[in-house]
């Protein structure tokens, strides 16, 4: 009796020690994290001396052991939070020079409208959500009002979740920093202070003004799985044209052994580093760069203030430096449609292949990856006796008795009876017009043309920009095949055979372009 009651006491005994330790381990657990996310990071003064921080950096996953559902302890070799709490965005609106002038007079690359509805930073941004990323800090400087108004009321929740947001940090000066940001590089190093807001693990760099779909998530597991430092998106394979970004020669292993950058203006010469680190793998590949990286919180920061403090561009001398340091280095490699919106001539393909019932151009209609945009409200659009082939309309256009094929029509547009639209992009307008303001003139000129498309008038391979003015019997046809041209005075330029309207132009009645 004796020993059966001391063998129920220790059963007893250890029930409650076994259920307080796992209690302990629970604890163990949630008050680090806890910690960690209400922690204010430290102000980062010294940082911006270009010295080291003299604290260490917060964890946002905890170093302990977890129990499992069948509560075994385990201890992972790698265990990361999700992506919506590790890694944070960072998108660029704005390239360090334009290349799609005149559509940048008064607003950045990233903000320009596209496939009727968008604009090309929707593309990046909907990237960002579809792969659960919802910390994404938008970095702005060049004619940035039109992105920024988008941006802060496009994103404003929109599958976020309760903890996501995009925030915008337009450029910006400071006592230790009186210019604007001289480069992507530049920029991120003086707002590190808001990026390490929260405790991520990765950041995500990424230009605004690219028009292709990538889930993340894909390279961001690439990335943790290579135990890189830094991870770069590639193509697949070279297209038909030599990359302004770059190309990294990359190994069996996809890591990068090499970056050469090839000067835009003068062709024959490039610049090259190679990493410091030993290959002997003799299969190597060139493959082009797509801007696109993924760096760890560590190596970010020693790149960018220890090593490197005076570096203004990821592509040109930041990656490099990661490569000449010995850092790892690894290529994710990307066979998707991809356009990094190059020209004038890249943005009216990408534009004309959304208007196609095929599979070579971005795919707008994805029900499992949406691209989101800044909801507009407007009424459907109206169609009078109109004609419309392989087109795409935006909401709340007004189309009389007007033909329109192989055409994007953007939001507001309003043609009039008898006109003829093809092969073109048009942008639509930012309001209605009423019949009182059509009959005031324009800015005291008296030309008393309304926002829109006259009645019947040609316009054929052009791209006319938003709340242009286009008069009756117009002709925009480009009738002496000019492949350039500087019209700017006159309202239009010619760029590699296309004519574009620029914002707000106004072309006289029975002109012939």
């Amino acid at each position: 009796m004796t020993l059966r009651g001391t063998t129920k006491k220790t059963n007893i005994s250890f029930s409650f020690l076994f259920s307080l330790h796992l209690v302990m381990v629970i604890l163990q657990l949630s008050l680090p994290t806890s910690v960690n996310l209400k922690a204010k990071p430290p102000t980062l003064g010294l940082v911006h001396n270009h010295q080291k921080p003299p604290f260490k950096l917060p964890s946002p996953f905890p170093p302990s052991l977890f129990i499992t559902n069948s509560q075994q302890l385990e201890c992972p070799n790698m265990l990361f939070p999700p992506a919506n709490q590790s890694v944070a965005a960072i998108v660029f609106g704005d390239g360090s020079e334009s290349r799609l002038y005149p559509l940048t007079k008064r607003r950045s690359e990233g903000a320009v409208p596209i496939a009727a509805n968008y604009r090309l930073i929707d593309a990046v941004v909907s990237n960002c959500i579809n792969s659960n990323i919802t910390k994404i800090y938008a970095l702005t400087q060049f004619n940035s009002t039109s992105l920024n108004s988008h941006l802060s009321r496009a994103y404003s929740g929109a599958g976020l979740g309760k903890e996501g947001f995009v925030e915008v940090i337009a450029a910006y000066q400071s006592p230790e920093d009186k210019g604007w940001f001289q480069g992507t590089a530049d920029a991120v190093r003086r707002c590190l202070w808001v990026l390490e807001e929260y405790p991520v693990v990765e950041f995500l760099v990424l230009p605004g003004y690219h028009l292709y779909r990538m889930d993340y998530q894909k390279l961001i597991k690439a990335h943790r799985n290579n135990k890189a430092d830094a991870t770069v998106a590639v193509l697949s394979s070279m297209r038909d044209q030599d990359p302004a970004l770059g190309i990294f020669n990359v190994n069996s292993e996809n890591q990068v052994i090499e970056f050469r950058e090839r000067a835009q203006k003068e062709p024959v010469k490039s610049t090259s580093v190679k990493s410091s680190g030993k290959s002997n793998d003799i299969a190597h590949c060139d493959l082009p760069s797509m801007g696109i990286y993924i760096i760890n919180r560590d190596a970010m920061i020693k790149l960018l203030i220890e090593h490197f403090p005076q570096a203004y561009d990821f592509r040109s001398e930041v990656i490099p430096g990661a490569l000449s340091l010995g850092m790892k280095v690894h290529a994710y490699r990307f066979d998707g449609y991809w356009e990094d919106m190059r020209s004038i001539g890249a943005f009216y393909r990408a534009n004309m292949e959304s208007t196609k019932k095929t599979n070579m151009g971005y795919n707008f209609y994805d029900r499992d990856s949406p691209v989101y945009t800044l909801p507009r409200y407007l009424p459907p659009t109206l169609v009078t006796d109109a004609v419309i082939t392989d087109s795409v309309i935006g909401d709340g256009c007004i189309l009389n008795r007007c033909k329109i094929k192989g055409t994007v029509v953007g939001l507001r547009t309003k043609v009039g009876d008898r006109a003829i639209v093809e092969d073109s992009v048009i942008m639509g307008a930012d309001i209605y017009q009423t019949e009182d303001k059509q009959s005031s003139g324009i800015e005291g000129k008296g030309m008393g043309i309304p926002i829109g498309i006259g009645e019947g008038s040609h316009i054929k391979k052009a791209i006319v920009d938003k709340n242009a003015r286009i008069g009756k019997n117009v002709m925009i046809i480009n009738k002496d095949n000019v492949q350039e041209g500087n019209k700017e005075a006159h309202g239009y330029v010619i760029t590699s055979g296309l004519v574009v309207i620029l914002r707000s132009a106004v072309i006289p009645d029975g002109s012939i372009l």
